[in-house]
């Protein structure tokens, strides 16, 4: 059974804020977690003591975003280890947790692998335990450093594209260090250019159905002091018709072998307003999203999210009264369609920026290349 609980935060705001870390109290190792349904109205941790509890927060969105699911999907591995589940059962339920993104499974099978090859070497379930532990946390680092050179990449993409600095940007859902070990992806770009003094104006896309835009981006703008306007995703539209956006940052759950890239429904509309005022859409993930067993985006698997997240809208401290928790928007017994992710073919797409560097074109082999430089290979 799963065995989840809430905790308020203690530190304040100037602490900053920490998406997920690994405690050790007296009665047992934890996994603590900002629960990022509760935000912005209220910051309050989750505490995790075993996988179903884990596998809970991911499907609510509670940790959400590619390479933070990497980071949970390995430490949840090893929180089960260490509590003395059984590993491989915590491990396949993780993984089917939120099957669209790629990263949560390749965490899933890092610390698994570690605590394997551990367990088969020493036939000893503590020291297995702790290489599971060691290989979460070093995708943890891994991460951190990723991030910091995705921004990197990405001014430098950014300034070449848009000589002369004063960008105004437009970004889809949340990218930013909720989704990451480091400051995330498209959103440390923006957040780059803005320590730049490059960056002119944030626009933040709500996010529909679950607003992780108005919700989280902003938060995340605020706290960091960007000059950041949010407007509803249907007058996207009327600001690229104003020739208000300079590009467009999103990030990605999964890019196909072909470069199709699988992110947060709405982002493929982007994609077709910026080819049709020329626009750049610049897609910011680590080379880790990349999935080369994917070959193109029909074989994405797109997740279908419960219907009363459109048919109700829920709201930190707002009564409410419906069948998924929320406040009826909708007629009793309205079906809804609500499929969690978009596909946006790679000839929408500018360019992929990764720690690695950007790939440009979008093709099959640029972005091969990239994935066996990131292995320290090359390609014929």
């Amino acid at each position: 059974m799963a065995d989840l609980y809430a905790q308020t935060r203690e530190d304040d705001r100037a602490a900053g804020t920490s998406a997920i870390r690994w405690e050790e109290p007296p009665e047992g190792p934890v996994l603590v977690l900002l629960d990022q349904t509760r935000l912005p109205a209220e910051e309050v941790e989750l505490v995790c003591t075993d996988a179903p509890a884990l596998v809970e927060a991911i499907r609510s969105l509670a940790v959400r975003g590619a390479p933070l699911l990497g980071i949970a999907g390995a430490y949840g591995v090893a929180l089960a280890a260490a509590r003395g589940f059984d590993v491989d059962e915590a491990a396949t339920a993780l993984a089917a947790a939120r099957p669209t993104a790629v990263n949560l499974s390749l965490g899933v099978r890092r610390a698994l692998s570690a605590h394997q090859a551990a367990l088969a070497r020493t036939g000893d379930s503590g020291q297995a335990a702790s290489a599971a532990l060691a290989a979460a946390r070093q995708l943890h680092r891994e991460d951190a450093r990723a991030s910091a050179r995705m921004a990197e990449h990405g001014l430098a993409l950014l300034d070449e594209l848009l000589p002369g600095g004063g960008h105004r940007v437009l970004t889809h859902c949340n990218s930013g260090s909720l989704v990451s070990g480091g400051e995330g992806t498209a959103f440390a770009v923006a957040l780059a250019a803005h320590r730049a003094g490059r960056l002119r104006r944030l626009w933040v896309d709500e996010t529909r159905p679950l607003l992780q835009g108005a919700r989280l981006t902003a938060y995340e703008a605020a706290r960091n002091d960007m000059s950041y306007t949010l407007l509803t995703d249907n007058a996207a539209g009327s600001l690229f018709a104003a020739g208000e956006v300079d590009a467009v940052l999103i990030g990605a759950d999964r890019i196909a072998a072909d470069g199709s890239v699988a992110n947060k429904v709405g982002s493929y509309p982007l994609a077709v307003l910026a080819r049709y005022h020329h626009v750049p859409f610049i897609v910011v993930a680590p080379v880790t999203t990349v999935d080369p067993e994917t070959p193109d985006g029909a074989a994405i698997e797109v997740e279908q999210r419960p219907g009363y997240e459109v048919t109700e809208f829920v709201a930190p401290q707002v009564q409410v009264t419906g069948a998924g928790g929320g406040l009826p928007v909708a007629p009793l017994g309205t079906q809804a369609y609500n499929p969690a992710f978009d596909v946006t073919p790679p000839e929408l797409v500018t360019a992929i920026v990764t720690e690695e560097g950007a790939v440009s074109p979008v093709t099959a082999k640029g972005l091969a290349d990239l994935c066996a430089r990131s292995r320290g290979a090359t390609t014929d």
